[in-house]
C-alpha cells in the first residue's frame, strides 16, 4: 500500500527490446500490487567529467517511441511522465505522455542543472489546449484509497482538498 513512481532511463546503452521488457515488468508488477502511479520516461543527458560524457543522448525518435510503447504496454491508470526541460514535451503529450512531473519556479533541476525549468506560464502556453493541473506527489487515486502513513494523512488530505478547491 505504497504508491510508487518509477521509470526507465533512455540512452544508456539499452536496446528497444530492453525498454519493452522493462515496461512489461512494470505493468506486471502494477497488475499484481496496483501501486504504480506513474512511469517517468527519462532521457539520459551526458555530463562533463563522467565516464559517459561522450555518449550520445537518445534521439527524439527514441524518446517518442518509448512514450508510445509505455502508453501501449502500461495500464491506463498509470501516468506517463516526461520532463519538460529535457524533451519536446508537447509532441510527447500527443504520443501518450500525460504528466510533466515536478516543475519548480523556486529550485533548479538538480539532476540536469544545465536545463532550467520552463515557467508555468510558458508551459501552459505551449501545451494549449491541454491544461496544467497542480497535484501532490501522491496521486488522487491513492489519497482516496488512504494509501498514506498515519503521520502524514491529515496534511495530505488538507493539501489535496485545497488543490481540489483551486480547480
Amino acid at each position: 500500500r505504497i504508491p510508487f513512481t518509477t521509470g526507465i532511463l533512455l540512452g544508456i546503452g539499452e536496446r528497444r527490446e530492453d525498454r519493452i521488457r522493462s515496461l512489461e515488468e512494470i505493468a506486471r508488477i502494477h497488475e499484481e500490487y496496483g501501486h504504480i502511479q506513474e512511469v517517468i520516461i527519462q532521457p539520459f543527458h551526458p555530463k562533463p567529467g563522467t565516464r559517459m560524457e561522450n555518449h550520445p543522448p537518445p534521439t527524439f525518435d527514441e524518446i517518442r517511441d518509448a512514450v508510445m510503447l509505455a502508453r501501449r504496454i502500461l495500464p491506463d491508470d498509470v501516468a506517463i511522465q516526461v520532463p519538460p526541460n529535457l524533451t519536446d514535451f508537447k509532441r510527447l503529450i500527443a504520443c501518450g505522455a500525460n504528466d510533466l512531473g515536478g516543475i519548480s519556479s523556486v529550485t533548479p533541476d538538480y539532476i540536469n542543472p544545465e536545463a532550467p525549468w520552463p515557467s508555468i506560464k510558458e508551459l501552459q502556453r505551449q501545451i494549449f489546449p491541454y491544461i496544467l493541473k497542480e497535484r501532490l506527489p501522491v496521486y488522487p487515486k491513492y489519497i482516496e484509497m488512504g494509501w498514506m502513513g498515519e503521520k502524514t494523512r491529515d496534511l495530505v488530505l488538507r493539501y489535496s482538498n485545497e488543490l481540489e478547491g483551486d480547480h
